[in-house]
C-alpha cells in the first residue's frame, strides 16, 4: 500500500507503469471483465493475460483508491444513508453505503442483516473511517437507524425522510451495473473488495456532468482527474520521452 502520496512500488513487475495503470483504470471505470480488458490491451498490441490484470487489479485497485480519497476536498456535512440487498452465491446479504450531499462515497459495508445491530456497526464505522462528524444525517423511514443514531451520535440531527434519500438511493445505480456485468458476485469477502477500490476510483473519472458544458467537463477530466490518476499511480513520476 502507498504511504501519503508515495505511489506504490513495482518493483518485480516486468509491465510499464502505464500499462498496470491504465489496465486497473480500464476495470474500474468501466463495466469490463478481465478478459474484455485483455482483448482491449490486445487491440492496442499489448499482450498481457486477463489472470495478470486481476492480480493488478487486486493488488493496486485499494491504493490507488485510497490515494485518491485522501485527495478529496472536504467533506460534506450532510450524509445520507441507505441499505439495499444483494445476491452473493444466491444468498441475501445487505450494502449498506454512505454518501455526502455532493453524492462523495463516504464508506461501503456488506453485512448480513438490516437491523439495528447493523446500522449501529456502519455507524461506527463511518466515524472512524471518516474521521469527522456530520451535522445531518438522512436516511429513510426504518426505525432501527433511529435507534442507532441514538447510541452512536445522539448529538447529530437525524432527519427520516425517504423522498430526502434519494442521493443515496441513486448512488447505488453504479453498483447494480457492475453487479450484472459481472453475472452476479461470489463472495462476502470479494464484494467487499472490490467495491471499497470500485467506490474510490469510479466516482473520481465521474464528474456531476449534468451540471456541466461538454466543454467545462472535458477541461475537469483531461488537465484535472487525469493528472491526479497519473500522480497516484506513479504515472507522472517517469521521465519524459527523448
Amino acid at each position: 500500500m502507498s504511504v501519503g502520496n508515495t505511489p506504490p512500488s513495482y518493483k518485480g513487475h516486468r509491465y510499464p507503469v502505464e500499462i498496470t495503470a491504465h489496465c486497473v483504470w480500464l476495470y474500474f471505470r468501466f463495466p469490463l471483465s478481465f478478459r474484455e480488458v485483455e482483448e482491449l490491451m490486445l487491440e492496442r498490441g499489448v499482450i498481457v493475460s486477463h489472470e495478470t490484470v486481476r492480480r493488478w487489479c487486486a493488488k493496486f485497485g485499494q491504493s490507488y483508491a485510497n490515494a485518491l480519497r485522501r485527495r478529496r476536498v472536504q467533506l460534506g456535512d450532510r450524509w445520507h444513508l441507505d441499505e439495499v440487498f444483494i445476491k452473493i452465491n444466491g444468498e441475501r446479504k445487505y450494502l449498506w453505503r454512505a454518501v455526502d450531499a455532493d453524492g462523495t462515497v463516504l464508506d461501503i459495508l456488506v453485512q448480513n442483516r438490516r437491523d439495528k445491530a447493523a446500522a449501529r456497526r456502519f455507524f461506527r464505522r463511518l466515524l472512524k473511517t471518516t474521521c469527522s462528524v456530520p451535522r445531518v444525517i438522512v436516511t429513510d423511514k426504518l426505525r432501527f437507524y433511529g435507534a442507532a443514531h441514538r447510541e452512536v451520535m445522539p448529538s447529530v440531527e437525524h432527519r427520516s425522510h425517504k423522498g430526502l434519500n434519494n442521493r443515496a438511493e441513486n448512488s447505488h445505480q453504479p453498483t447494480r451495473q457492475r453487479e450484472r456485468a459481472m453475472k452476479g458476485f461470489r463472495s462476502v469477502g470479494g464484494v467487499q473488495r472490490f467495491l471499497s477500490a470500485f467506490s474510490g476510483i469510479s466516482p473520481h473519472f465521474r464528474p456531476r456532468r449534468h451540471l456541466m458544458t461538454a466543454a467545462h467537463y472535458r477541461a475537469e477530466i483531461t488537465p484535472t482527474r487525469f493528472a491526479i490518476w497519473d500522480r497516484i499511480t506513479g504515472v507522472a513520476c517517469l521521465p519524459a520521452a527523448a
